[in-house]
């Protein structure tokens, strides 16, 4: 095993202007100074979400093989600037990807999502085929209805209530149903979540304010997938109780160049739940 990366050493900021206004994008730049490719890796929605507590289990083992891993934080969640959206929170995430790859120099990159993320990096995609390598998605990457699950789902309503009433007993509940394996939840966890909530409590009240204005923050790419290109490798836990496996199976009818593992016994977090074989599976899919 490689070099161990701390959140702490690999902190920086980038500044991104939208609509006229400067915004601080925070990133954990996880380089082992190689010059491979560049892996960025999105976050989802739940509150105090970062791209480092989502992916922290999947940097060695990428970072060993060369790859630059860049776990970004959009605005709204973690250190970057507060944020209110009144359209597509997809789209509004996919261009300070953008304006972080153009702030970088970078030309590419492989893009891994969860959840939010996974939609941000469907935006994304959409919009600059060309600056995409290769497309990791998991647990998202388009909306619309279910025909087997009750909309919004279980997940959905408790991180909703999370975001209105941010408790520790809420946190507790919303955890409970994010994992398959809840050996791991502890109580420290569950305040450790809640202090991380509470010390940007700025953004808790945008994301409640966003989806008063728009109801609709995250669009059904159902009907352009087919335009997507780029060699696409589909995740899901088949105990999602946030997003149903069945959007999934949309992903892969419709993306040409897709396929699709799905872990048993896996809630919303395939890359933390099955974090080795989860690695194993990127590392051989992004690198043949």
């Amino acid at each position: 095993m490689g070099k161990q990366y701390t959140e702490a050493e690999t902190s920086r900021f980038v500044t991104v202007p939208k609509d006229g206004k400067d915004h601080e994008i925070h990133y954990n730049d996880c380089d082992p100074g190689s010059g491979g490719d560049t892996v960025i890796m999105l976050h989802g929605s739940g509150p105090g979400a970062t791209s480092w507590a989502n992916f922290n289990r999947n940097i060695t083992p990428l970072a060993d093989a060369g790859y630059r891993v860049v776990l970004l934080d959009v605005p709204g969640w973690g250190q970057s600037s507060p944020i209110v959206c009144n359209g597509s929170r997809s789209h509004l995430n996919a261009h300070f990807v953008k304006g972080f790859m153009d702030a970088e120099g970078l030309e590419r990159a492989h893009l891994v999502g969860n959840s939010m993320g996974a939609q941000s990096c469907t935006a994304f995609t959409l919009d600059n085929p060309d600056r995409v390598g290769k497309l990791i998605l998991m647990g998202g990457g388009t909306g619309g209805i279910s025909p087997f699950q009750p909309m919004p789902t279980e997940g959905i309503k408790r991180i909703m209530k999370l975001y209105r009433d941010p408790t520790v007993e809420n946190i507790r509940a919303l955890m409970e149903i994010f994992v398959f394996d809840t050996s791991e939840l502890t109580e420290e966890l569950f305040e450790l979540r809640l202090n991380n909530m509470m010390s940007r409590e700025e953004h808790l009240s945008n994301f409640v304010k966003s989806f008063e204005l728009d109801p609709r923050q995250y669009p059904d790419y159902g009907p352009q997938l087919t335009k997507i290109q780029a060699d696409t490798l589909i995740i899901w836990g088949r105990n999602d109780r946030f997003v149903p496996m069945d959007a999934g199976l949309r992903l892969l009818a419709s993306i040409p160049n897709s396929q699709l593992h799905v872990f048993n016994n896996c809630g919303h977090w395939a890359q933390w739940e099955h974090a080795d074989r989860f690695n194993r599976m990127v590392l051989d899919f992004l690198t043949h």
